[in-house]
């Protein structure tokens, strides 16, 4: 098992010296005590050094599964949360975003789907977590389990991989939202116009 991490912490994902061409970032959640289903999404937002996304396609969600170039895709959409293990993943192939010139970072999000018609917020939900793994090895190399109780967020930045001094690293931020994944998308640049 990798680095667990608090939040506000970062880590190399290429301390040990290995080289790392592509991760998949694995989301996950339960349902909490109530019993009632949670329809969280992932999303991914490729950010060039103003932490703007480069493009309204660089923001990568369940209606955009794949960056222009393919660099970030969503391999789908969860809408229950139901099972063990990730709930939804999102893969970064590292040397086609470095082919790709002018990313500095890519941030991941969930949001609950329609949180305010159904009275939901991340306070409800047990368990969630972001973790890194190689895909190469299949080791997990990063975790951040958000511990707080986030009452009226409905959507979180939950971390970021960036890359500083030629190395890629992740972050845990854990950022709420109360103004859903719209709140977020905007911060970031997307126009939802």
């Amino acid at each position: 098992m990798g680095a667990s991490l608090a939040k506000g912490q970062n880590t190399s994902l290429t301390q040990d010296g290995t080289p790392l061409a592509d991760v998949t970032v694995g989301l996950g959640w339960d349902v909490g005590a109530e019993g009632v289903a949670f329809d969280l999404d992932a999303a991914a937002l490729v950010c060039g050094p103003d932490n703007r996304v480069l493009s309204d396609g660089h923001f990568v969600f369940y209606n955009n599964l794949s960056t222009p170039d393919g660099s970030v895709r969503h391999l789908g959409d969860n809408t229950t949360g139901a099972g063990d293990g990730d709930d939804e993943r999102i893969t970064v192939d590292l040397d086609g975003l470095d082919r790709a010139g002018g990313v500095e970072q890519v941030v991941f999000t969930v949001s609950i789907h329609d949180a305010s018609a159904r009275g939901q917020s991340f306070g409800k939900v047990d368990e969630a977590y972001i973790r890194v793994v190689d895909n190469a090895t299949g080791r997990e190399m990063c975790r951040y389990e958000l511990s707080y109780d986030a009452a009226t967020e409905t959507a979180m930045v939950f971390g970021a991989l960036y890359r500083r001094g030629g190395e890629w690293k992740f972050r845990a931020i854990g950022q709420g939202y109360d103004n859903g994944l719209a709140g977020i998308v905007t911060d970031y640049g997307v126009d939802l116009a």
